[in-house]
């Protein structure tokens, strides 16, 4: 199966760059080198409008970091519309074609969870994606951007009656049934609420295929020990007992075996295994969609090796048929639900340097802390799960030395990391703006309040103009939700 390109053995030192110094090898993770050039942007890193300008600024989406500081401050969610936009039909044409060559359809859902908000749900489904939600507020937000009930799928493993009913009520398109408990208590709902015969509420059932994908554990999902779905030896139970009930209508079998996965060999593995599963149920009824999920990888690093997605919609699309092919069954209609692969690259987050200080590892070694404004309070991947990203500074360009560096947030966590270790030039100071690429996905999504900062604002580009599209918080606002500080407030007695 094909990983993250960090595990071993570790991959080729990147061209325009050089070794790793012995003073910093210590210091520094085996992928990392040291880039002949600090000021330059990696392009698989970077959106595609991104690039340094004659005064070697950073522009993205035709705007300079120094306006976007001026206009919005810092710390500064940026996302570059066109990018997200350009992906979505990328995402979406790659699977239509590989499903096409096989006779049938594909639905590209786009994962809410990665970055959800009303104009979001605007671009991917005015490029014609649909919307993967996991919450009622997911839903919430998906149908106040437009979405269209019917193209809305519902996730989670343990949804509300609330949500449950909100759900049947508008007639999402189908709903993914993650536990027993859920099934009876779904069944009920859309029973009471009139669905049945072809006003049946259609629902997926959630299968682990047991294949692991080679990620962090938090972000594996189709292994046996964790919380989501079935286990491939009890779905058929499952399956029967939902063809008993006149309210439910089984459309499907859904996977997902985790997130930031390179290459397709997981994703063919487990399709495998679905499809075997899905030759023996075809006994019992017709089952015309298999879900295979999303969690496909992007860039984060210059060495990060991305699949790209032609090629990673045709070999998952083709190891389904030919798996089909080998059981004497249809190759019925597939969803894929990519987020992180549609909005990831499109976001740069902007952050202004506070202090910069040299601490002194040992006798031999010093490691330069940068710190910024912001930190894991506006992303969290990096203390969760190790995540690597990379930096450059946005506001200038610079001849000095490549230097080591680690940056670090305002937070009061030693584990407040931002960038792990990146090589910055030498000269980096107090008042620089620091960029921060591929931020598109799971860091608004993963926002708090920690130590009472506010959440920063988000921020369109296009076209050389700028727009909020998510206001920031102010702390009037981190008071206003707390009943003490507010003296007319009937709670403060």
């Amino acid at each position: 199966m094909s990983g993250c390109p960090r595990l071993s053995p570790p991959p080729p030192t990147p061209i325009g760059s050089a070794r790793v110094s012995a003073v910093d090898r210590p210091l520094v993770p085996e992928w990392l080198v040291v880039p002949e050039d600090a000021d330059a942007l990696a392009p698989p890193v970077w959106p595609v409008s991104a690039h340094r300008d004659a005064h070697g600024e950073i522009v993205v989406g035709g705007v300079a970091a120094s306006s976007l500081r001026a206009q919005f401050g810092t710390p500064l969610y940026v996302i570059d519309e066109d990018a997200v936009r350009a992906r979505a039909r990328e995402v979406r044409g790659a699977f239509d074609a590989a499903a096409a060559r096989h006779g049938v359809h594909a639905r590209v859902y786009y994962a809410g969870k990665a970055f959800l908000s009303t104009e979001i749900v605007r671009w991917v489904t005015g490029e014609g994606l649909a919307v993967d939600v996991a919450t009622g507020g997911e839903l919430a937000v998906a149908l106040a951007g437009g979405a269209d009930p019917a193209r809305i799928g519902l996730h989670g493993n343990n949804k509300s009656v609330a949500e449950l009913e909100r759900a049947v009520g508008l007639g999402v398109g189908s709903i993914v049934i993650d536990s027993s408990i859920e099934l009876e208590r779904l069944a009920a709902i859309a029973e009471r609420l009139g669905r049945g015969g072809d006003m049946a509420q259609n629902v997926l059932v959630r299968v682990n295929t047991g294949v692991h994908a080679e990620t962090h554990d938090f972000l594996a999902t189709a292994h046996e020990d964790q919380k989501f779905g079935f286990a491939l030896a009890d779905a058929p139970a499952v399956v029967a007992r939902i063809r008993e009930l006149p309210s439910l209508n089984l459309v499907g079998l859904h996977c997902h075996i985790g997130s930031q996965i390179f290459g397709t060999s997981g994703f063919a593995e487990s399709a495998s295994r679905l499809v075997e599963l899905y030759a023996d149920l075809r006994a019992g009824g017709e089952l015309y969609v298999l879900n295979l999920g999303g969690g496909f990888g992007i860039a984060y690093t210059s060495v990060d090796d991305p699949t790209p997605i032609d090629e990673l919609a045709a070999g998952i699309v083709d190891a389904v048929a030919r798996e089909c092919e080998v059981r004497g069954v249809p190759l019925p209609n597939l969803a894929f639900e990519p987020g992180r692969a549609i909005v990831g690259r499109a976001g740069v987050t902007l952050y202004e340097v506070g202090t910069v200080k040299p601490v002194r590892v040992s006798d031999e070694l010093t490691r330069t802390y940068v710190s910024v404004d912001g930190g894991m309070s506006d992303n969290a991947r990096p203390a969760l799960y190790g995540a690597a990203y990379s930096a450059r500074i946005a506001s200038r360009t610079s001849d000095a030395a490549p230097a080591l560096v680690r940056v670090v947030g305002r937070h009061c966590e030693s584990g407040d990391i931002v960038v792990d270790a990146e090589y910055l030039p030498g000269d980096v100071t107090p008042g620089d703006l620091l960029a921060v690429p591929a931020t598109g996905a799971y860091c608004y999504s993963l926002a708090s309040n920690y130590n009472a900062v506010p959440r920063p604002p988000v921020v369109a580009v296009g076209d050389g103009r700028a727009r909020v599209i998510v206001r920031g918080e102010s702390i009037a606002d981190i008071l206003a939700r707390d009943v003490g500080a507010d003296p007319n407030n009937e709670g403060n007695e």
